[in-house]
């Protein structure tokens, strides 16, 4: 990261480090840079007026040597942000900045015709982003809780809101998703290769049915064309506190899928988790359709999931 770059007035030269919006790619950024002596600041988005492009507890990372990134809009203002967050650190007191709609930077219009709250808080404790980043590694959700009061970041384990609580705004964060993906055709591999393509972790069933089981974080994909080869599958997904079980086939295939499990002893709650035919749009016969209309439906779900505690 090493020190910044200045141009022929002595300004710090502004630079992208790489481009992303998932809050744990931002935030192990921000502590690299912390770990190595280099002060930074967190830009959290905390006020939305008439729509915006990202949604509340959207964040940026900015080092005091010009390197940043995140997304608080559609790319419109960010260097703008990474500006403010530099004169922040420079004076070394947090600092709160509107654009848009309400903003005083009349040159800095957003494209949705919105605005934009942010706050932009001068780390001097790094241990918050720490234990958030170690629970998340091990699986395990957190909640950061910016004091606008007492300019100060604090982190607990467990879900809250993403929002402001009086003078708090919490930001909660879950851990990643893991697809855990079941199946030998053309549809697996292709479902493999664009989940993979998106980010998404994806684990062979056989590895993970050791050791996600209570995790609710892991969404089961299962893409066979026999039922027989699928249920044992299936099963162990139905014993998981996963938040999405998908199965490839037909309203006929799942009502006799339903007709076993339910002569299985399985209540129709338990079955009703399913979901089948898998996938946000239907019917698809090309494996390319398959994988995208499946990959669709989990994060359609995965989307609404967010900001939320249960």
């Amino acid at each position: 990261m090493g020190r910044p770059d200045l141009d022929h007035t002595g300004a710090i030269l502004l630079r992208q480090a790489f481009a992303t919006d998932r809050p744990i790619e931002i935030l192990r950024f921000l502590h690299a840079g912390l770990a190595t002596g280099i002060r930074g600041a967190l830009v959290t988005l905390t006020d939305i007026v008439d729509g915006a492009s990202k949604p509340l507890g959207a964040h940026m990372a900015v080092l005091e040597n010009g390197r940043y990134c995140g997304l608080v809009s559609g790319g419109c203002v960010e260097a703008a942000v990474a500006r403010e967050a530099i004169i922040a650190l420079a004076n070394g007191n947090d600092h709160i900045c509107r654009f848009g709609k309400g903003s005083p930077y009349f040159d800095i219009v957003l494209p949705c015709g919105g605005g934009i709250g942010l706050t932009i808080h001068v780390m001097r404790d790094p241990d918050p982003i720490a234990a958030l980043l170690a629970g998340l590694a091990d699986r395990r959700p957190g909640t950061l809780t910016y004091d606008i009061c007492a300019h100060s970041l604090t982190f607990r384990p467990g879900l809250a809101a993403t929002g402001w609580h009086g003078s708090l705004f919490n930001s909660s964060y879950r851990a990643e998703t893991a697809i855990v993906l079941s199946g030998e055709g053309v549809e697996a591999k292709c479902f493999e290769a664009i989940a993979s393509a998106a980010g998404l972790d994806v684990i062979p069933a056989e590895t993970a049915l050791n050791f996600l089981d209570g995790d609710p974080e892991q969404a089961f994909v299962l893409l066979h064309h026999d039922i027989a080869r699928e249920l044992p599958v299936l099963r162990a997904a139905l014993a998981t506190q996963a938040f999405f079980i998908g199965c490839l086939g037909s309203r006929r295939t799942h009502e006799t899928r339903r007709h076993i499990l339910l002569e299985e002893g399985y209540t129709e709650e338990q079955v009703a988790r399913i979901h089948a035919p898998v996938g946000l749009f239907g019917p698809a016969r090309e494996a390319r359709g398959v994988a995208v209309s499946v990959l669709a439906e989990i994060i359609s779900l995965i989307e609404a999931r967010r900001g939320h505690p249960v």
